[in-house]
């Protein structure tokens, strides 16, 4: 995952030293005795002024690609302005290096959520997302996450339009020892999550987790209905979940799910066969909001806390 960068950023270096990096030479023999000194300033690397035409001859290959590998363009446009104020018109010694300028642009991009565990009881969790992101399978993996914890869940199947959604979610209870709050199918999922509520609130439950059905961006209904739940279940926190390999269409799902709905973190799934990064790297910039997990596996352990440096050790 993230190897391109790694590459390209080589491919980048090597264009800035044939370009923008002399070599100071002394050719004195006057004052000898700075043999030494003027040795060791032969050897520091000095840069000249660099043009913007230079600039943007330097990482066009590098802007290529980045968005080949679905980072999104304001994300590019983030990393390639970070660099050019440093570089462009300076002269003199270089204060930094490309890679350091670099990873500190990238550090800035990737926001990092921890999540600690609230004294709130019952704490209501949503997940949303559109079909097929692994959004039921990410509910179960964050209850495993929790209960390993010590803390008790219990769940909402407030999916009540997709077939066979709740069989889905009572298979994950059954194997996790949890409690599922259903209704039928076509019943009102705000109904489902409001029962769910009351029923942690009578057994002691410390955790509501809220299914959600599929929602395109695109399809208002189910927007709405899901705006219903979030007004009656008012969540104390909303998980977006997408799948990292879709790339920009998982930055594009989450920035409108951000506009519609409003989330507090997200879970990229699949993030383990991801080879190319380009959701990791653009959703939390786009959204300003922070990665909390990555799904890493299918089991229930493989929910795995998103740490930013161990992506930025891939990159740089």
């Amino acid at each position: 995952m993230l190897g391109f960068l790694k590459k390209k950023l080589k491919e980048a270096l090597s264009g800035v030293k044939k370009k923008i990096i002399v070599e100071r030479e002394g050719k004195t023999e006057e004052k000898k005795k700075q043999l030494g000194k003027l040795r060791k300033k032969i050897k520091e690397k000095i840069i000249k002024k660099i043009s913007e035409r230079e600039f943007e001859d330097i990482f066009f290959p590098f802007e290529m690609a980045l968005l080949e590998n679905n980072v999104a363009l304001e994300v590019v446009e983030k990393i390639k302005q970070d660099l050019k104020k440093e570089f462009v018109g300076k002269e003199g010694r270089l204060k930094k290096t490309l890679e350091k300028v670099l990873l500190e642009s990238l550090d800035s991009l990737l926001l990092e959520g921890k999540f600690n565990l609230p004294k709130k009881s019952p704490f209501v969790v949503m997940f949303v997302g559109v079909n097929g992101v692994g959004k039921t399978t990410s509910m179960a993996k964050f209850a495993y996450f929790l209960k390993k914890k010590g803390k008790t869940c219990v769940f909402s199947a407030s999916d009540t339009f997709r077939a066979a959604s709740i069989e889905q979610l009572e298979k994950h209870a059954k194997k996790l020892g949890l409690k599922v709050i259903k209704h039928d199918y076509g019943a009102d999922a705000a109904a489902v999550a409001f029962d769910a509520i009351k029923y942690a609130e009578k057994h002691n439950i410390g955790f509501v987790l809220v299914d959600t059905a599929g929602r395109m961006h695109s399809n208002r209904n189910l927007m709405d209905e899901l705006k219903k739940i979030k007004r009656v279940a008012k969540p104390d926190f909303t998980f977006f979940v997408g799948d990292s390999l879709t790339g920009n269409d998982a930055v594009n799902q989450a920035k409108t799910f951000e506009e519609e709905i409003g989330f507090d973190g997200i879970i990229l799934t699949k993030a383990d066969v991801d080879q190319k990064g380009g959701a990791i790297i653009s959703v939390s910039y786009v959204t300003k909001k922070p990665i909390y997990f990555l799904g890493m596996g299918q089991e229930y352990g493989d929910l795995k806390q998103f740490r930013k440096k161990e992506i930025l050790k891939k990159i740089i």
